[in-house]
């Protein structure tokens, strides 16, 4: 059993006749989700000019949220913002609580009986759907489970993806759907020394895929990956990236696109597609063939997904505000297996309101509408945009809407960490700790270094809690 982690409360049932916020009299605020958001959002409020003890929840063990289980495994730079999530951990009036559910271990009602507020931050987990027919059809997966698959998120480990087949298509042309083509179509040896999980590098390792289509709506002036994503996919060993030239004849409004103030990356994006078509690369049994104005409508198959149907595109609108409307024409892509990543969505949550049409939770400026003293950032705030700092001014800006509310606040009715514990141990929920999780974090490292890989995640919530029975 974990430790109890020591409070900050006295146990009291009524109020301090001080503030909420001053010495002695702390505001109590549970982060529901132990991403990014979750992190800058605690970070904002230790930085804050009020006394604050943060007590954190997280359905895993493990924290860091898409830090872990969303950021590709040969991107282990961009995951060395965990540096800077473990300072704001390491603080004296942070807790946390892992292997916890909310909703499930604790509601949300409970928190809010134990916590002067409530900050919502756990993120959009599901994929948005293709709403075409076919779509449901074996062979087509999201990419989410793709990703959280290879990086072992204990959720997604029993995942069965058919690698069979020689052609993928990845629908999407954000930085997601890169990094799935990008995995699909790298030598499997190369990932053997990250710390994608084992299971996962096996299984790429009997891949029999040699020909990976990334599809996108539009056109090369408005594709949203990142210059980085976009030159790392003309930069995989032994694999030809083949952009048709046509694409690069773009429209005067394109062009006025380019020239937009805001759109520095996206002429970036489009100077590295011309250096491709300009020096493209031919005689590789693997392709990773980029496609534009193109929208799928259907999959079809007998036994599973074999061909993709698509609608060509063309471009509407003003610079800075084009979309794309179908013309009606169509052609087919042969498609063995098929990755969507057309967006991430939100998923409700009991005891807080949703909105089913937009997959978040309906905010002013942060502040949870209808339910005063509970907010929430970062994607369940406002949609899956951006990258991980961008959760960063997002979080702040929630934090300073909850400050703003704070003269405000009625105090939560019991004020004490070992009242929440006490639900938890009650319910037999083995929650762990962040000194439990450097425990796990620790042993993790230790599998790496003797396979010669960075760590070597547990993709299994047992074998994590098992470090912490020795």
């Amino acid at each position: 059993m974990s430790q109890s982690q020591e409070g900050s409360g006295t146990g009291q049932t009524t109020p301090s006749a001080s503030a909420i916020g001053s010495e002695g009299n702390p505001l109590r605020v549970a982060v529901v989700g132990s991403g990014p958001s979750g992190f800058y959002a605690t970070d904002a409020l230790f930085k804050s000019d009020i006394s604050v003890v943060v007590s954190m929840f997280e359905k895993l063990p493990a924290p860091f949220g898409l830090v872990r289980f969303g950021v590709a495994p040969d991107h282990a730079k961009i995951r060395n913002v965990v540096k800077t999530f473990e300072k704001t951990a390491a603080h004296e009036d942070f807790r946390y609580y892992g292997n916890v559910a909310v909703g499930e271990d604790i509601t949300v009602e409970e928190l809010k009986r134990h916590f002067d507020a409530v900050v919502l931050a756990f993120g959009a987990q599901t994929d948005r759907s293709l709403g075409i027919a076919g779509e449901d059809l074996a062979r087509s997966y999201t990419a989410t489970e793709f990703c959280a698959w290879y990086n072992g998120h204990p959720e997604y480990r029993g995942c069965g993806f058919d690698l069979s087949q020689e052609t993928a298509v990845v629908i999407g042309q954000g930085n997601v759907a890169a990094d799935v083509a990008r995995v699909l179509a790298m030598p499997a040896e190369d990932l053997e020394k990250t710390d994608m999980a084992t299971h996962a590098v096996e299984a790429l390792k009997r891949s029999k895929v040699k020909t990976v289509h990334v599809v996108g709506r539009r056109g090369p002036v408005q594709a949203k990956f990142t210059p980085k994503e976009l030159s790392e996919l003309a930069e995989i060993p032994g694999c030809d990236f083949v952009i048709d030239a046509k694409y690069l004849d773009i429209s005067d409004t394109d062009q006025a696109e380019l020239n937009l103030p805001q759109s520095k990356s996206n002429q970036r994006n489009f100077d590295i597609l011309k250096e491709v078509v300009a020096n493209a690369s031919a005689g590789n049994e693997r392709k990773l063939v980029m496609h534009f104005y193109k929208s799928p409508k259907a999959l079809t198959g007998a036994g599973g997904v074999e061909a993709v149907t698509l609608e060509i595109n063309k471009m509407a609108g003003e610079p800075g505000n084009q979309w794309a409307e179908g013309t009606g024409e169509t052609e087919t892509l042969a498609c063995g297996v098929l990755f969507r990543s057309v967006g991430y969505r939100g998923v409700a949550l009991e005891g807080v309101p949703f909105d089913e049409k937009k997959g978040t939770v309906p905010n002013e400026a942060g502040r949870v509408t209808g339910a005063f003293q509970m907010y929430v950032a970062g994607w369940i705030k406002r949609g899956p945009s951006g990258l991980i700092g961008t959760n960063k001014g997002d979080s702040a800006a929630t934090v300073d809407t909850l400050l703003c509310d704070l003269p405000n606040f009625r105090p939560a009715e019991v004020r004490d960490d070992a009242a929440v514990e006490g639900l938890l141990r009650e319910r037999g929920v083995r929650f762990v700790s962040y000194a439990d999780w450097k425990k796990i974090d620790a042993a993790e490292l230790e599998r790496g270094a003797a396979v010669g890989k960075p760590r070597d995640n547990f993709t299994d919530v047992a074998s994590m809690l098992g470090v912490l029975d020795v």
